[in-house]
């Protein structure tokens, strides 16, 4: 079974004086069409706008660099929710829902976008539609529609159509107002997944978080649920895989490392260095494993299930150590002395295992 699981770096898709945006095509990386996934990333300069816009798929964002402000209109809502978004911090945007990001601070504001596209246009990539700028919705129409639709004349309209010349991404002028973001919002919509307490945090090894529905309640309005893992330098992530047939995409964000990732039949499907703005994604019931570089290694990840549930191949909870020991040895072809050393050094493992002893 050939698969191209990765790793890629995302391709630009547009830039302009307000910063760029980034994507993964499912036309040089299929599997990305196959899994239904879809991949990008938004680099906001100073003063850049990413103009208000919704898209066909559901998606979590990721706050890589920065600070910055954005403002997302939920589908039939009546108002708009101004959130403070920074470092760390996750965000989902449910599809048909209209979103702005703005930074308001000196340095780049970078987010990381992955999401479902299994409703999409074109399954593997993110379709957005502008609501305003040289290739907003409004462009598309005729004078004469636009006008009866806003009850504006036809010089109105036209300025409403045609006095933005921007598209994508702008750049505001210095002191030009944005709306102030609501602390109230930001506990309802937003998540920092790297400040939260970890679900499992281990000396020397890593710290790793699972941002279910149960944690994170707005998770349920994108259907997805999000990983984050940060490996200390040489530091290994036990071989895992998704019990519940959910497929994961995984970006890393900072550092390097290598990954492992065994398919059908024991197929080692991938086996590669990674780095700081690649991207992989592995497959339903497929196990992964990860091992960090001399500076560590952080990854992000997104995972089609809202509740994920994972089962691990080494550590104390491995499933090794909750078979009896009489399975082991007639499966193994062990013996008994050799089960006992094998399920005697696996429990004293946790999820990450630090470097070894030099």
């Amino acid at each position: 079974m050939e698969l191209e699981l990765g790793p890629k770096v995302a391709q630009e898709a547009f830039e302009g004086e307000g910063g760029s945006y980034y994507t993964w095509l499912s036309t040089e990386f299929p599997i990305l069409r196959q899994a239904k996934l879809g991949g990008g990333k938004l680099v906001l300069k100073p003063l850049g706008l990413a103009l208000p816009h919704y898209a066909d798929s559901s998606k979590i964002g990721y706050v890589i660099q920065g600070k910055g402000r954005v403002g997302i209109v939920m589908p039939n809502a009546s108002e708009e929710k101004v959130v403070e978004i920074t470092k760390g911090d996750t965000i989902p945007v449910p599809f048909g829902s209209v979103s702005w990001w703005f930074n308001d601070n000196e340095t780049e504001f970078i987010v990381l976008f992955l999401g479902d596209t299994s409703k999409a246009h074109s399954p593997g990539d993110f379709t957005y539609f502008l609501l305003a700028g040289q290739k907003g919705i409004f462009k598309g129409f005729s004078t004469d529609f636009v006008s009866r639709a806003c009850g504006l004349d036809e010089e109105e309209a036209n300025k409403i159509v045609k006095s933005q010349t921007g598209v994508l991404i702008i750049k505001l002028k210095e002191g030009q107002e944005m709306p102030k973001p609501s602390k109230s919002n930001r506990e309802e919509i937003i998540f920092n997944i790297e400040t939260a307490s970890p679900d499992v945090d281990i000396k020397n090894g890593g710290r790793g978080i699972v941002l279910s529905r149960a944690k994170f309640p707005f998770l349920g309005e994108v259907g997805l649920s999000a990983k984050y893992v940060r490996l200390n330098a040489n530091a290994m992530c036990a071989p895992e895989y998704s019990t519940d047939s959910a497929v994961q995409v995984f970006s890393i964000v900072k550092g390097s490392g290598r990954v492992e990732v065994v398919g059908i039949d024991s197929e080692r499907v991938l086996d590669t260095t990674v780095k700081a703005g690649d991207l992989f994604v592995v497959p339903s019931f497929f196990v992964v494993s990860k091992i960090a570089g001399d500076e560590g290694m952080e990854c992000f990840s997104v995972i089609t299930t809202t509740q994920p549930n994972f089962s691990y191949l080494a550590g104390k909870t491995s499933v090794w150590t909750a078979l009896s020991p009489q399975v082991l040895q007639a499966s193994l072809n062990l013996t008994p002395k050799a089960v006992e050393v094998f399920t005697s050094k696996m429990s004293q493992k946790g999820i990450f295992i630090p470097a070894p002893r030099s």
